[in-house]
């Protein structure tokens, strides 16, 4: 018993540091098993085909450019969500009202906004912001831990993280319907270039299959993101805002989009910061 009451429930989360790590590898893999049917086996030999109609070689020139150009972005969107510091709560806190000067001060327990005491990090913590026991700090308008960034999805990378879902999904659904075309073709009785490239073929289908998975999935998680920042809401608030009417963050439909996204509008699917955020 008494080895029991030494155990850190939480010492397991460790191990998702770890599997962040691999994580990295997988998403760099899932991109690249799509590049090289699509840019390298498929579209990209269209365009230098003398053979290739004007019309084939403009399509092919579209999927081509268009996945490379959602495909930087999504990357870009990913490194910055796992880069960017989701932001910490600065040394000295303290919450305008101390319960240690004021122990008479009425506190309501059902109100978000009360001063909150983190026993882990021993020091006060801003509405919000959440410890998270893999990164063993507290968290700035903490969303969730992410293993597939290992890191925070927090108040300074929320936006990277919903981008990255963005862009996932549509290179993926765009993946998806260039290659639509490949096996219409072939199961229709026309082979052509995959009766001659089976390896292609597979690798093609896998691709295919793996772009029809992520999309159907990150569709739904794009929704229930898109619902929580048009509530100025998160992930760890989500069921806490069903019991609290009115929430108190919300500001409205434009101003919840600005606190993500930031107040100049051409820059809000740009993964970088922008003024206002």
């Amino acid at each position: 018993m008494a080895g029991c009451k030494d155990c850190n429930v939480f010492q397991f989360c460790k191990c998702l540091r770890l599997l962040g790590n691999v994580m990295i590898l997988v998403v760099l893999g899932l991109v690249a098993l799509s590049y090289y049917p699509i840019v390298v086996s498929i579209y990209g030999p269209v365009l230098f085909d003398p053979k290739a109609t004007v019309g084939q070689q403009v399509g092919a020139a579209f999927v081509v450019v268009w996945f490379h150009i959602l495909g930087g972005l999504m990357l870009w969107s990913y490194f910055a969500a796992i880069l960017t510091c989701p932001g910490h709560v600065p040394d000295g806190f303290r919450p305008d009202v101390d319960p240690e000067e004021n122990p008479e001060a009425p506190v309501d327990k059902s109100d978000p906004r009360r001063p909150r005491f983190c026993r882990k990090c021993q020091k006060w913590k801003p509405e919000r912001a959440h410890h998270c026991s893999i990164c063993g700090k507290c968290v700035l308008r903490m969303d969730h831990h992410c293993v597939w960034v290992m890191n925070c999805v927090g108040e300074r990378n929320y936006k990277f993280f919903f981008l990255f879902l963005l862009y996932t999904f549509l290179l993926s659904l765009m993946s998806m319907l260039a290659l639509l075309p490949y096996f219409s073709e072939f199961f229709g009785g026309n082979g052509g270039e995959a009766d001659d490239h089976p390896a292609n073929l597979a690798v093609s289908f896998m691709a295919f299959v793996v772009d029809i998975a992520f999309s159907l999935s990150l569709c739904g998680f794009i929704v229930m993101h898109a619902k929580l920042v048009a509530a100025n809401c998160t992930t760890i608030e989500m069921f806490e805002k069903e019991r609290i009417k009115p929430w108190p963050y919300d500001q409205g439909l434009r101003k919840n989009i600005e606190e993500v996204f930031g107040t100049y509008w051409p820059m809000w699917l740009g993964p970088m910061h922008s003024e206002g955020q």
